[in-house]
Order: C-alpha cells, then structure tokens, then sequence
C-alpha cells in the first residue's frame, strides 16, 4: 500500500509526537521507557494512550472535597446535619462523587451517620486526580480497601465470598477469618457504578 505525500508527512509527524511523549513520560515518571507499549499497537491508540498518561500525570492532584464544594456540592460538617436531612446529604454527596468519576465500594458495614463522617473528615479530604475532559475515568474507592488489620477483617466479615474466605485461610493460615455476617446495611447495591 503506498502513502500519498500527505499521508507520509501526517504518519512521520504523529511518529515524532509518540515518541515526544514517550521522552516527556519517561522524564516524568524517571523510568526509561515506562510505558511499555507493544510495538504491534496502531500508532492512534498508541497516541491516544500516551495522551491519557501525560494528561494524568500532569493534572495536580487535589482533594475531591474543594471540587465538591467548587461545584455547588454542600458539605456542612456531620455534627451540623440533623437525622431527617442526613441520608440526602449523603446521596447527594455519593452522586456528585460519581459525577466527578470517584466511585464508592464496601460501605455496607457503616451506616449512614458514619459514612458521611467518614467521607467528610478523610476520604474527600485526600488529594486525587480529577479529569474532567475524560468521561470515562474513574477512580474507585473502596472502603474497606486500605490493607489495614481492620479493613482486611471487615472484607473478610463482611464482602468477601466463601471461596477466598477459604483461600485466605490456606495462604495464611496464622491469620483468623472471622465468621461471615451480613453487613448493617443495604446501600452498596444502590450506589453509582462506574460504566465503560
């Protein structure tokens, strides 16, 4: 198949950004090559694909409460939201969350008091990518998902099934897998998810 002369100038200047943002990556992230793409990949995707990453790296992470608040979002303190007002807050809170591409997993142990409270002083306090010219992003935030002695004994209670409850138990054995139990409550399956 042969180019026209237009074709050759348009696929040698889409070859030099690739590897322009190859450079820029590998200087940002300080490995060399750090994209490890396949070279059988379309030079499109591969040129999107580098795109997302520089985009990424390059966005300054922030706390997803400010962009909350910048987006007319109320977030009063939990002690300043009576229980008749409290379960809307919080749904307005988690929807606007998913608008943002932040997606909450495991919150079924806590109830609705807790959950707010723990949004509210932690989890939209830390600072996170946003990438609005994105739709499809998500960052997804598992409550349960920190590693912690606590976190993994609530997964193991709670979320996690019968086969890696097992599992668990086989690869470390000097750990104890407390018995199942329903969680309190019953919102995770109500909650936003993430949609490709």
């Amino acid at each position: 198949m042969e180019f026209s002369e237009l074709e050759e100038q348009e696929y040698e200047q889409r070859r030099q950004r690739i590897e322009e943002m190859k450079e820029e990556i590998a200087r940002m992230s300080g490995i060399p090559d750090g994209t490890h793409l396949s070279p059988d990949l379309p030079d499109e995707i591969t040129d999107k694909f580098l795109q997302y990453v520089l985009d990424f790296e390059s966005q300054e992470e922030r706390p997803l409460f400010d962009a909350l608040i910048e987006s007319g979002v109320a977030l009063p303190a939990p002690e300043e939201v009576d229980d008749e007002h409290l379960n809307a807050r919080l749904w307005d809170v988690i929807l606007a969350m998913s608008l943002l591409g932040h997606y909450l997993y495991n919150t079924d142990h806590l109830g609705d008091r807790e959950l707010y409270r723990l949004l509210w002083a932690d989890t939209l306090r830390v600072p996170t990518t946003l990438m609005p010219k994105y739709p499809n992003f998500a960052c997804h935030i598992d409550l349960v998902g920190s590693g912690s002695e606590e976190d993994t004994h609530l997964y193991l209670k709670h979320y996690a099934d019968e086969e890696i409850r097992q599992q668990w138990a086989k690869d470390w054995p000097a750990d104890i897998v407390p018995q199942h139990e329903n969680p309190p409550y019953d919102r995770d399956r109500h909650l936003p998810q993430y949609m490709q």
